[in-house]
């Protein structure tokens, strides 16, 4: 059985051979009988299961200091989307006639926040009908027809996740190396800590040297457990991790996967292995794959997508470091081209700056 301490022990972690990276035999649909858990004898790694300790309770602060509202933080997070387009928008909706040369000078606007060409054209043209339908004369009008197009472009994308129909809830993650995948796991996992939910996470990153203590750091900062394993098969981690929940009774199952350019095909062979080996510790699982992708890249977004779509079926998106891109129209491009629900924005390093999409808060965020 697991033991929980109040204090924090230091994790003893027993010398094992490590498995080759190629795919072998994957696990067994029959789970283990008893804890620790323990991977596939295929597979042979022993799994460590880390059960952090909780954090000592802080000392109060000697002044309150009264934290900003998500609003706030979002403005402050895409003000460099919105510099590099406000002096241009103020000028454009200031007043004047509205002609093709605005209409132009909208047209190249548009494409400088990256929100690429088919989402430009289909822009322009919904703010030329809505301009001659209300019968639009002057510019200044011109910002709320506009914001207007831009919600009704990306507001499919805000789609809520649901996570209360199945027990244990499993997420797999995915992602290009550095584009924010396993801090945005041990965000995901205080976020659903706030809302009640007991979480366990998966250190499935196998391939990065650093990602399983980076994982187990998160677990310590959330109080949440890691199931990790010394060996280096990233399905066996999860298999595991899955078990584990499903003894434990635990709501939410985060599972981290090695980062992989989608060119390396090897590795995305891999990653499909990995959500077929979910599937057989948990038929129904992953019932949420997301792919975390980084708002600098702008329009390589869309190839991301697109290929982890195809060799996973993609049922989410996180769009992380919106506070450090000018890039942050890509969200439209996203919209028009590759329609898969954005389910979390990333807007800053804080633990609480990752939360759910809202198509409303971002265009009054990216305009006002």
């Amino acid at each position: 059985m697991f033991s929980f301490f109040k204090k924090k022990p230091k994790p003893v972690e027993t010398a094992i051979p490590s498995p080759e990276m190629a795919p072998a035999v994957e696990p067994p649909l029959t789970p283990p009988a008893v804890e620790p858990v323990v991977a596939s004898p295929a597979i042979i790694a022993e799994t460590v299961t880390i059960v952090p300790a909780a954090a000592p309770a802080l000392a109060e602060p000697a002044a309150i200091v009264k934290k900003s509202s998500w609003a706030e933080r979002l403005k402050a997070g895409l003000s460099k989307t919105r510099d590099k387009l406000g002096k241009s928008f103020a000028g454009l909706f200031g007043g004047g006639k509205i002609d093709e040369d605005l209409y132009e000078e909208l047209e190249t606007l548009l494409l400088t926040a990256d929100m690429g060409m088919g989402a430009t054209t289909h822009l322009l043209k919904d703010v030329r009908e809505r301009v001659s339908l209300k019968g639009l004369k002057d510019s200044s009008e011109l910002k709320g027809a506009l914001k207007d197009a831009l919600y009704d472009l990306i507001s499919p994308l805000e789609q809520t996740l649901n996570v209360n129909d199945k027990k244990p809830f499993v997420i797999m993650m995915a992602g290009v190396n550095g584009a924010g995948k396993t801090t945005s796991i041990g965000k995901l996992a205080k976020y659903y800590q706030s809302q009640g939910k007991s979480v366990l996470l998966a250190a499935g990153d196998t391939f990065r040297a650093a990602a399983r203590e980076q994982l187990m750091a998160w677990g310590e900062r959330n109080d949440v457990t890691v199931i990790a394993q010394q060996g280096g098969d990233s399905a066996a981690v999860c298999y595991d991790a899955i078990q584990a929940a499903i003894a434990r009774n635990i709501d939410i199952v985060l599972a981290d996967t090695a980062g992989r350019l989608p060119t390396q095909l090897h590795l995305m062979e891999e990653i499909k292995k990995v959500k077929r080996v979910i599937q057989k510790a948990l038929p129904e699982a992953p019932h949420e794959i997301i792919l975390v992708v980084d708002a600098n890249i702008g329009q390589n977004t869309l190839t991301q997508v697109s290929a982890f779509d195809e060799a996973l079926g993609l049922t989410g998106l996180i769009l992380s470091k919106l506070d450090g891109s000018a890039k942050g129209g890509v969200i439209a491009a996203i919209a028009k081209q590759h329609p898969v629900p954005l389910r979390f924005i990333g807007i800053g390093e804080s633990i609480d700056d990752l939360r759910p999409f809202n198509s409303k808060d971002y265009i009054d965020a990216l305009f006002d």
